[in-house]
């Protein structure tokens, strides 16, 4: 690693480290945008002290974390003493140093599949190319943009079970891009067990693994599913019984807290008539799970980690418990797509829709729940213009991708019956 890298991570770990001891980080532990009651360290606690005096702590609704977790978190406590902190920072710089490597090997892979096709792409398009230069620049933007994105610094000083899932997603990623199955199996079934939705991540990894026949798809399937049996297990033993699941992958598909939060769930379930809440359960899973998994695989099947990039983003908007620190993982990645940003339209209104509502959330929340001068409409209309940015975001990498690609074979100027055509995606 780069000697500049390096003191790009240590500057990240010590302003990590001042805001996990700062007030800073008590405040971040307790804002709705940050903490969700899955990810919440007062919930990590208190789940960790009734398994740790032998009570079930799922017998009630406070603790939603699989016990694999509390163990490993109860046993890091007693290793740590007092310097558990310091356990959270870590990890996310290693979530920083895992994305950086996955970008290296991500960019080193394209610039080796282009040499193949080069020929094939047309005059003029070297802009559009992925350069060597690339494989120095673009993993240093992933680690800058994870190391110094104030979303992510504050998720930290939240100490929020979300830097378990960004490492978690990163070792995931590294596993996809490098084609070891085992290791991404592993990553996303114990994620998966943990928050249910990167289940959609057996897309793009059924496009990498499988490779194009059934016979690898089986297997990889099956060592999927084994793994998930073999971590079920493991809770079960730990806890001596299967109540974990309801509290765990039960409270997230069933939404049995409307806590607000940057999500569009806790609003609609808030307002909205008993006798519909499971038609509408029922349609918002959907939207966060399959919904999108099947027409993105089919569209961009050739581009398996650019689909992974896509799906983490849904997933982390249309989730039953999303935070800030969701978002901050999927932004990291976006460096990643450089060479697709001249086609990207709404830069500047995805830029100024993150920076009015990020600004604008906390204050609409004093208002509501302090002041008594606004309410609910108040604070999801700003994490409503929130999920559009990230929306707008989304579907604008998309195009822009699919735009890189037809310009690389046809050239950036078409032209029709002598005159300069504009592209178009219909």
């Amino acid at each position: 690693m780069h000697r500049n890298t390096l003191k790009w991570l240590i500057l990240g770990g010590l302003i990590r480290t001042y805001l996990v001891n700062s007030e800073v980080g008590t405040i971040m532990a307790n804002r709705v945008e940050i903490a969700t009651p899955l990810n919440s360290f007062k919930k990590a606690q208190e789940g960790i002290y009734l398994l740790k005096h032998n009570i079930d702590p799922y017998a009630g609704d406070m603790v939603h974390e699989i016990p694999l977790m509390l163990w490993l978190l109860w046993h890091a406590m007693n290793l740590f003493q007092g310097w558990l902190p310091l356990l959270y920072v870590m990890l996310d710089l290693m979530t920083a140093i895992v994305l950086y490597k996955t970008s290296q090997l991500f960019v080193r892979k394209k610039l080796s599949e282009q040499s193949k096709d080069l020929e094939h792409y047309a005059a003029g398009t070297e802009d559009l190319q992925y350069q060597p230069i690339d494989e120095l620049t673009m993993p240093r933007c992933v680690l800058l943009a994870y190391l110094f994105n104030p979303l992510a610094l504050f998720n930290c000083a939240g100490l929020t079970c979300t830097i378990f899932s960004n490492f978690l997603l990163s070792m995931a990623l590294y596993g996809l891009v490098d084609r070891r199955a085992l290791l991404f199996s592993l990553c996303v079934a114990l994620e998966a067990m943990r928050n249910m939705y990167p289940i959609v991540l057996l897309a793009p990894a059924v496009l990498v693994f499988g490779k194009k026949q059934v016979k690898p798809i089986v297997y990889f399937l099956f060592l999927f599913i084994s793994i998930c049996m073999i971590i079920c297990w493991l809770n079960y033993k730990i806890v001596g019984n299967w109540r974990y699941l309801d509290g765990t992958l039960g409270f997230i598909f069933f939404y049995r807290d409307l806590q607000p939060n940057i999500g569009l769930f806790w609003y609609f379930f808030t307002e909205m008539f008993e006798h519909f809440r499971t038609l509408f359960l029922i349609t918002f899973q959907m939207n966060a799970t399959i919904l999108y998994m099947l027409p993105l695989t089919m569209k961009v099947r050739k581009e398996p980690i650019l689909l992974t990039t896509i799906l983490i983003g849904l997933m982390s908007i249309f989730r039953a418990y999303p935070c800030l620190g969701d978002v901050s993982f999927y932004l990291a990645l976006l460096p990643l797509w450089k060479r697709s940003l001249k086609f990207m339209a709404h830069n500047f209104v995805v830029f100024c829709l993150f920076l009015v509502s990020l600004c604008i959330l906390p204050t609409l929340w004093h208002l509501w729940i302090y002041s008594g001068s606004a309410n609910a409409n108040f604070y999801f209309g700003a994490t409503l213009a929130f999920s559009t940015g990230q929306i707008f975001l989304i579907t604008d990498l998309l195009y822009a991708q699919v735009k890189r690609e037809f310009c690389l074979y046809h050239g950036l100027k078409i032209v029709v019956d002598g005159k300069d055509a504009k592209i178009v995606l219909g």
